[in-house]
């Protein structure tokens, strides 16, 4: 993948009159869009604020090129805008991609989404309406190998069980025995060494660890060399020699469950484990039993399944596992970035221009 591009990048320019010239045919027979000069398009999004809708400055920006819509617009009076609406913005994975949705909507063109993820998604379903579907993937990798770091180094140095200690009105002394363990030059394993992964080894580097990784396709040996990088052809090698081993894929039917009791009894005992992937690349039921019983070190993870857990998950009862509230990219830079992103997605398809970032079903 491309290197983040500048937030400052320009966007493409909406066509003078957005009326006919966006209308194109596909496998639906669609009714005539009707617009009027210098009027903009139409984009539907969950809400604005809010416990889940759009975030405010977010919301300011779209309005800058768009016309936006809430749901509970939408609903209320669906007959008069579901002509109008060619692009849904998908923010935290709402609004709900449905085939309700998707047959109400017979100019839709695109549905672009705020983040690199798309397995909230039915992207054949959503391709057979004719409808394309994008994401970010630029804005994301930074900060999600930032978080990945961040984790990976919490939980060494156990810093969240360290802040509890330092702060806590029953702490009178500070145990001399209660240690952690180093980052600095142990093995780190990443399963997935696409952009992000490919990012987390630039940052491991700097560590001095020995960094193995795993991945579909084998990256170029000069990328391999300017990160100090081994590949494994079976994750089963990695997975044995890794002090840490990060999870950096997309969630998919071949990743669902990735790693399970087995996998988890190759590791030493010795190792913990990073995702910041998706919640089901992991067996959370084996990860609870391989942490209750010391078959790895620890565990830090920034997503879970469901999100957030029920609260009486055994998970959030252990004290060797760190748990964040899927933060990646919950930065203002990567938030604002991503907008950017998908607006520049949307305007393109209107535009009938190559579009930047398209995801493709397979």
């Amino acid at each position: 993948m491309c290197p983040a591009p500048s937030r400052s990048r320009e966007l493409p320019a909406l066509p003078a009159a957005a009326g006919s010239s966006c209308e194109r045919c596909d496998v639906r027979e669609k009714p005539a869009l009707v617009m009027s000069e210098g009027e903009l398009p139409s984009v539907l999004i969950l809400d604005i604020g809010g416990t889940h809708g759009v975030l405010e400055d977010l919301a300011e920006l779209l309005k800058k090129h768009f016309h936006l819509i809430t749901m509970k617009e939408f609903l209320g009076n669906k007959e008069e805008m579901r002509k109008k609406i060619q692009s849904v913005f998908v923010f935290e994975c709402r609004p709900t991609i449905d085939r309700e949705l998707l047959e109400s909507l017979p100019n839709l063109k695109i549905i672009a989404n705020s983040g690199v993820g798309v397995d909230h998604l039915d992207l054949k379903m959503i391709s057979s309406f004719g409808v394309k579907v994008t994401n970010t993937p630029h804005a994301v990798a930074d900060p999600t190998a930032d978080i990945g770091m961040a984790l990976m180094l919490a939980s060494a140095r156990r810093l969240v069980e360290g802040c509890h200690i330092a702060v806590s009105p029953d702490t009178k002394y500070f145990a001399v025995d209660w240690l952690g363990v180093e980052v600095t030059r142990a093995t780190l394993g990443i399963i997935g060494m696409g952009s992000i992964g490919y990012k987390v080894a630039q940052r491991a580097r700097a560590f001095n660890m020995r960094i193995l990784y795993h991945n579909r396709n084998r990256r170029r040996k000069e990328e391999e060399e300017a990160v100090g990088a081994h590949y494994c052809a079976k994750m089963e090698d990695l997975l044995q020699q890794s002090d840490f081993v990060m999870l950096v894929v997309n969630l998919t039917p071949e990743t669902h469950k990735l790693i399970g009791k087995k996998e988890l009894g190759l590791m030493k005992p010795t190792a913990t484990l990073v995702n910041i992937s998706r919640g089901a690349v992991i067996d959370q039921d084996a990860l609870v039993e391989a942490l209750q019983n010391k078959v790895i070190r620890a565990a830090a993870l920034d997503v879970t399944y469901p999100e957030p857990l029920p609260r009486d998950h055994p998970l959030l009862n252990l004290n060797n596992v760190i748990i964040t509230p899927h933060i990646g990219t919950a930065t203002v830079q990567a938030i604002r970035m991503m907008a950017e992103e998908a607006i520049a997605n949307m305007l393109a398809v209107l535009n009938d221009q190559p579009i930047p970032s398209e995801v493709f079903p397979k």
